[in-house]
């Protein structure tokens, strides 16, 4: 390996590394510091591994954290943060579970159909915020935050039992989908649980992310608007066009990030549906540096924590609140943007370090040259 590929890969890994020692080590301070040992929630959760039934749902989890991720991540390389991405996926899911409990089709249509609702509603959603930055200037950071508040108040509106409501318990639903919109999972058994179906439209995700940014045109030229608007105009790319379908794509898969769970186990949307997922999906986005190989592992690492965590409050002869695990993704949000800025500082000062050794190494051998032409 040349050594400026070495380079460029300790300066990928040196950033999450660094982020994860250090939200470790300032976990295991707050340990200290109320007089609880630094070391065993970390074995406790590592014991959780070997769980057939943690893995499954560590797995499922992760799932819903990288398609949200990839959400987020492209909107990062295209220089935009869209905060929207919690508001666009539970509206998604909302919308989505009301066209399947009221839509009947056989499954090779009822499938696609789920899946195209989830990603036309996210992208919906997240194109008004593309439309009023192209438009009028407005900040997507403020209006997708605004957007998440509206999402949240016209979910309310539409689950109401006098629109689409259905009272179950003490839970309000949107009513149970019909059967042909269920996407099977794998099957590990009754003790073990299910993988969802749809861990496989998350891999696909990720492969088509990945192969539209770095091997076509169109990423070429989102990069390229991301870096510098004004250079990417230069060369006849239209900048406004570009950050308008950056928010549709990303919304649209943001859009997709809650159909694992409700096209594979819930079947319904309800008050209990999971919420946060999109705040959670910027740490992952983050911590993986808007890779696909790094959100998976990121995302793997979030679902983890979250599942493994619940065993800190049985453990004897001392328990340990499982806020511990929420502690260490704070942590790890709040480090990697340290971890990464001090690392980009570092890989600057080298490069400055290695053009000007180039330049004087330039400059000896044009005055030798011009000493021997003496």
């Amino acid at each position: 390996m040349k050594k400026f590929d070495k380079e460029r890969l300790l300066l990928a890994v040196a950033g999450p590394a660094i982020a994860l020692v250090s939200a470790i080590l300032l976990t295991s301070v707050v340990l200290i510091a109320s007089g609880k040992n630094p070391f065993e929630p970390y074995r406790l959760m590592l014991e959780q591994i070997p769980f057939s039934d943690i893995q499954v749902l560590i797995v499922n989890q992760a799932s819903l954290y990288y398609i949200a991720a990839l959400a987020v991540a492209l909107g990062f390389r295209m220089n935009l943060f869209n905060i929207g991405v919690d508001g666009q996926y539970r509206l998604a899911a909302m919308m989505t579970a009301v066209v399947g409990a009221h839509v009947a089709l056989p499954s090779f249509l009822q499938i696609p159909l789920l899946l195209l609702v989830g990603a036309l509603t996210g992208a919906f959603w997240a194109g008004i915020a593309g439309v009023l930055k192209v438009t009028r200037g407005v900040s997507e950071v403020v209006a997708t935050i605004m957007l998440n508040a509206i999402a949240t108040s016209f979910i309310g509106y539409l689950t109401l039992r006098d629109n689409f409501g259905v009272l179950v318990g003490d839970n309000v639903t949107t009513g149970e989908m019909k059967e042909s919109g269920w996407v099977p999972g794998i099957d590990l058994g009754p003790d073990v649980g299910e993988i969802y179906g749809l861990v496989f439209l998350a891999a696909a995700l990720g492969i088509g992310y990945w192969i539209v940014l770095n091997r076509t045109r169109f990423g070429f030229d989102l990069r390229a608007t991301g870096a510098s608007e004004t250079a990417a105009a230069a060369s006849g790319v239209n900048a406004k066009r570009m950050v308008l379908t950056a928010m549709l794509i990303s919304g649209a898969v943001a859009g997709l990030s809650g159909l694992p769970l409700l096209l594979g186990d819930a079947h319904t949307y309800s008050l209990s549906f999971p919420a946060g997922l999109g705040f959670t999906a910027i740490g992952i986005a983050l911590l993986g540096r808007n890779n696909p190989g790094g959100i998976a592992l990121a995302a793997l690492l979030w679902a983890f924590l979250e599942k493994t965590s619940p065993a800190l409050d049985y453990a004897t002869p001392v328990a340990y609140e499982k806020e511990i695990a929420t502690i260490m993704q704070g942590l790890i949000v709040f480090a990697v943007v340290i971890s990464y800025e001090a690392v980009r500082q570092w890989g600057l000062r080298r490069q400055q370090k290695r053009v000007g050794a180039e330049l004087a190494a330039q400059a000896a051998d044009n005055n030798a040259k011009k000493e021997v032409a003496a």
